[in-house]
């Protein structure tokens, strides 16, 4: 059995994947078909949630476990959690977050189970991915904050900076020093 999903961007209204994935397949065979189909390197800790109809986020599927400690929560990691998993239990919608630094998701809807065996394959690809990880607007962070985008500066009551102030004598710093 084969599962046919639909992979869609809020951000980029011609965007669309649809990927033939077999159901014994890992969500890291998934992760790895997506990254793939959308030109984006594997150097990001992507993850899947598990949304009820209404897109409402249930169970986390991690790329690794990074917990500190051993939990009572049960956690799913990609390469251990089959798609079956969930999929046979009638959860069709689905979220992957390709940015983790500023939650940007794909929205992923299970159209049909399929008969078959086979790799995973993009079977549709219309349209360019956007762009992995989103530039950092500091003003957008300022605002964020509660700042108002001013100098930071102007933030710290700092007038001017004048090196000859800095007493480095009292940094003791010296050659031997082993960092």
């Amino acid at each position: 059995m084969q599962y046919l999903i639909r992979i869609i961007s809020d951000e980029s209204e011609d965007f669309r994947r649809d990927i033939l994935i077999d159901e014994d397949a890992t969500f890291l065979d998934l992760n790895n078909v997506i990254l793939q189909s959308c030109g984006y390197p594997d150097d990001q800790m992507t993850s899947f949630y598990i949304c009820n109809d209404e897109w409402e986020r249930g169970e986390q599927v991690t790329r690794e476990d990074v917990r500190d400690s051993a939990e009572d929560q049960d956690i799913f990691t990609m390469a251990d959690t089959q798609l079956t998993e969930f999929l046979d239990n009638g959860v069709t919608h689905l979220e992957f977050c390709f940015d983790p630094f500023s939650d940007r998701v794909f929205s992923l809807v299970v159209r049909d189970e399929r008969s078959g065996s086979g790799d995973p394959e993009v079977v549709k690809s219309v349209g360019d991915a956007p762009q992995q990880i989103k530039d950092l607007d500091l003003s957008d962070l300022a605002i964020a904050t509660g700042g108002n985008g001013s100098d930071f500066a102007e933030d710290f009551g700092i007038e001017s900076f004048n090196s000859d102030e800095i007493d480095l004598e009292g940094f003791e710093i010296s050659d031997d020093t082993q960092f």
